[in-house]
């Protein structure tokens, strides 16, 4: 059996802000620290003690310090990777998210969505950022340990998902899947059948304490 546990990392500095993220280096509050604890513990909690771990994150300041306390309980040093990382929103990292949102052209319900401009410069396009998600699967998938856990952000989180299921890149439009922060994600593979499970989506429920 192969597990992939996908954290999505929990409270940071521009939710409070009202900040649009992206690739936008914030930092996690006072309480994500604190989420991002018993996260740290509920993943302990789902690796077997004694099996071998890898440990993959975004490379923004927000996935790291989450993935810092995780491998703090792991024992394991995390695999920094860019791939990972948020959909960029270009110019409008770090502004305030009314600055998007007073500028930003929604995709169309049917023909391009993947290519579709969101009217923000240096932002990515859908296309973009579900190849580089896509990309980063793979390359977690290429290697062979049995156990991984994956800290990313919540849009990324809806591709991951998809990578793992085997979705075509090109039917990836319209597939949105609603992510907490600091939720945990389960993925499982059978060894007999070989496949792929989504076993747990989006759990908060070791937030609550």
């Amino acid at each position: 059996m192969r597990r992939i546990v996908v954290v999505t990392h929990p409270e940071a500095t521009h939710h409070v802000s009202s900040l649009v993220g992206g690739w936008f280096d914030s930092d996690l509050t006072e309480r994500g620290r604190h989420q991002a604890g018993a996260i740290a513990d509920r993943v302990r909690a789902l690796v077997p003690a004694d099996a071998e771990v890898e440990l993959w994150s975004s490379d923004l300041a927000r996935a790291v310090q989450t993935a810092e306390a995780v491998a703090d309980r792991l024992g394991v040093p995390p695999r920094l990777t860019a791939g990972l990382r948020e959909k960029s929103y270009g110019e409008a990292e770090g502004r305030a998210q009314s600055w998007l949102d007073a500028r930003f052209v929604p995709p169309p319900p049917d023909g391009d969505r993947m290519d579709h401009s969101e009217g923000i410069d240096g932002a990515e396009t859908r296309a973009r950022f579900a190849a580089r998600i896509y990309d980063s699967v793979d390359g977690i998938l290429a290697s062979p340990c049995a156990h991984q856990v994956v800290v990313t952000h919540g849009f990324a989180l809806t591709f991951v998902v998809a990578a793992w299921i085997g979705m075509p890149l090109e039917s990836t439009g319209f597939v949105s899947l609603r992510a907490s922060s600091g939720g945990i994600t389960v993925l499982e593979q059978d060894d007999f059948f070989a496949n792929r499970s989504v076993l747990r989506l989006d759990d908060t429920a070791h937030l609550d304490r």
